[in-house]
């Protein structure tokens, strides 16, 4: 790429980010839509303990809006059982379940206990490699983290250029407080994912994920004792990158 193309291109993604300045929630969400240069952009969800707000502000903007679930064949079963029926509920009109190629399953996990072995290169087969795919043509995404769920986000910006994967990355309940949350669960009757209530406040992959110790970091149960935070499909935003905008 020429520098004047790039230079063309970094302004286009500042103009961007300055048009979606201040928004959060729904104003956030139709904004996003409605924006023709970002092409089509959809939802990734994980229908985990907090998932059920971003999916009903979502429903209620545009119901037909794509939404990835990344069906990484490790799940609780009551998370797929949820996944059913807040789609039910909420009237979702395309969610698609992605699953890992079976060949590179038999290839690099065929005992199943590769996350034992390496946490990382199973979350890149199960997670990272599956989204890749399932985003491709996509200009944006959409995705459910907020800052007050670890250190590690507690500077996360509502948009940012993912400039590793030369897309947008949207986060309309970044600034959102777990109070916050919590009260929109209650104002729109939606029901909690049925492990929240045994302890499980970040919900993953069943062999990755325990319950959480009263007043700890909410993703303190994911990777316990692995040094591990993220599974790799959200990595730092680029700190030279001019789009990040709180």
């Amino acid at each position: 790429m020429s520098a004047s193309a790039a230079a063309a291109s970094q302004l286009e993604q500042e103009l961007i980010a300055a048009d979606f300045a201040g928004l959060d929630g729904c104003a956030l969400i139709e904004k996003v839509l409605a924006d023709s240069r970002l092409r089509r952009v959809a939802l990734v969800s994980s229908f985990g303990a907090e998932s059920a707000v971003l999916l009903a502000l979502v429903a209620e903007v545009a119901p037909a809006t794509p939404v990835v679930f990344l069906d990484t064949l490790r799940h609780f079963g009551e998370t797929l059982r949820y996944r059913d029926r807040l789609v039910a509920q909420l009237g979702l009109e395309d969610v698609r379940s992605v699953r890992p190629d079976p060949a590179e399953i038999a290839r690099r996990d065929p005992d199943l206990l590769l996350f034992q072995r390496d946490p990382d290169a199973c979350c890149a087969l199960r997670k990272v490699e599956p989204l890749e795919r399932a985003l491709s043509g996509f200009g944006g995404w959409i995705t459910g983290r907020k800052r007050f769920q670890a250190l590690t986000r507690a500077d996360l910006p509502a948009v940012e250029w993912a400039a590793d994967e030369g897309r947008y990355k949207i986060n309309p309940l970044a600034g959102w407080s777990s109070d916050r949350v919590a009260a929109e669960f209650e104002a729109r009757g939606l029901p909690h994912h049925p492990l929240e209530a045994d302890g499980f406040l970040s919900i993953g992959c069943m062999p990755c994920t325990e319950r959480v110790e009263p007043g700890a970091d909410p993703r303190s149960g994911r990777w316990s004792g692995q040094g591990k935070t993220e599974c790799g499909i959200h990595r730092p935003a680029d700190p030279t990158s001019p789009v990040t905008y709180l």
